[in-house]
């Protein structure tokens, strides 16, 4: 799997010494910052170099980062000694924490404030045997909440290769939003390459937190003149573009269907997903007598509900409306590959038939 990491280069920032007060500043802590369900958290210190150069020298965490190879165990202490005295996090110091699981040093995340102590920059890195299991998410979050309860920082920053999903995944699970690709823009072993840029404010990563629960109601709404500019608005998280088409397009396709290699015409049915009153989500089927079953053609919950069981009873409520109107089946297809639908697909009950088309598994859901 890729190397996890937010930030494949260091935004240029003005270096200050900490100087420790008294405690009572809002930027002081303890060298242990915090710890999670599963991890412990401290800043990283020069004894630690030797374990962090074994894991920076692995070519896959490097693959998105910013450091030339080999990353010797001299270089880390130098790195890692500059921050021996650290007992806190403030305005113009970066840092790296060590991310620790059950004791063991899995990898660390970086953290850089602004010398006015508006913004941060966050970045993560994580062995290959530690990746897959949350444990970037979790840490992640916990620092950006971390930050927000101790500071009066406004807003989160990360940047990183346009082709690393994985670590997009992880900014977008904790609440950050893409904002642009600067094309061009960092200097990276020998070449000008692009970077990716997520951000988050700090109302906004409040409103994450208090939005995943589930909603009392899940409906589906025809699309209306009354409804249209909200489902116009949908997207989904940058990273899931690559496997699902915007609204854009999708009503588009409404508009001008399809033509099958057949000759005939794809018939759209598609229906708002209604959220407590809000709509959360598009879902539309093609329909009609070149197919076999009414075929799931698209599925998108806004990046904004997702992680609800919004999709799922979405879903089940469309199952039962097409089972009360006689159908006995519904087809759906997707991409293989990291952020595939295929799991939630597979816990609805769709199973795979085991052909394909351009490339998409095939599954079907008997009702």
């Amino acid at each position: 799997s890729p190397a996890l990491s937010s930030t494949h280069h260091g935004h240029a920032r003005r270096r200050v010494e900490l100087t420790p007060d008294d405690g009572d500043g809002p930027w002081q802590t303890a060298t242990v910052l915090f710890a999670t369900s599963r991890l412990q958290v401290r800043f990283l210190r020069s004894d630690d170099a030797e374990s962090v150069a074994a894991y920076r020298n692995d070519p896959e965490i490097a693959r998105y980062q910013n450091w030339e190879l080999p990353y010797t165990i001299e270089r880390a202490v130098l790195r890692l000694g500059a921050q021996d005295g650290l007992t806190a996090i403030a305005p113009g110091v970066q840092a790296n924490l060590a991310l620790e699981r059950n004791g063991e040093l899995i990898g660390d995340i970086f953290v850089d404030v602004d010398s006015d102590g508006a913004s941060a920059e966050i970045g993560f890195t994580l062995l290959r045997r530690a990746q897959g299991f949350g444990f970037a998410t979790e840490a992640a979050g916990a620092l950006v909440d971390h930050l927000l309860e101790r500071t009066q920082i406004n807003r989160i920053i990360a940047s990183l290769d346009p082709v690393n999903v994985a670590s997009m995944r992880v900014l977008e699970a904790i609440g950050m939003q893409f904002e642009c690709l600067a094309r061009g823009a960092v200097f990276l072993r020998g070449a000008w390459v692009d970077d990716l840029r997520y951000a988050m404010t700090r109302k906004e990563r409040l409103n994450w937190c208090a939005a995943f629960r589930p909603p009392s109601t899940v409906s589906l709404a025809k699309v209306t003149d009354a409804n249209l500019l909200d489902v116009v608005a949908l997207r989904t998280h940058h990273s899931q573009e690559r496997l699902v088409a915007p609204m854009a397009k999708s009503l588009a396709q409404v508009l001008v269907p399809p033509i099958e290699p057949n000759g005939s015409s794809v018939v759209p049915w598609y229906r708002a997903i209604v959220a407590d009153d809000e709509i959360v989500g598009f879902v539309m089927l093609s329909i009609g007598p070149s197919e076999p079953d009414p075929f799931l053609w698209r599925l998108l919950i806004d990046r904004r509900h997702q992680r609800r069981g919004i999709g799922s009873r979405a879903i089940r409520s469309l199952a039962e409306q097409f089972r009360s109107s006689g159908s006995t089946a519904l087809a759906v297809s997707w991409t293989e590959g990291a952020g595939s639908p295929g799991p939630f697909y597979e816990q609805l009950g769709f199973a795979p038939t085991g052909a394909n088309a351009a490339g998409e598994t095939l599954a079907r859901l008997v009702l």
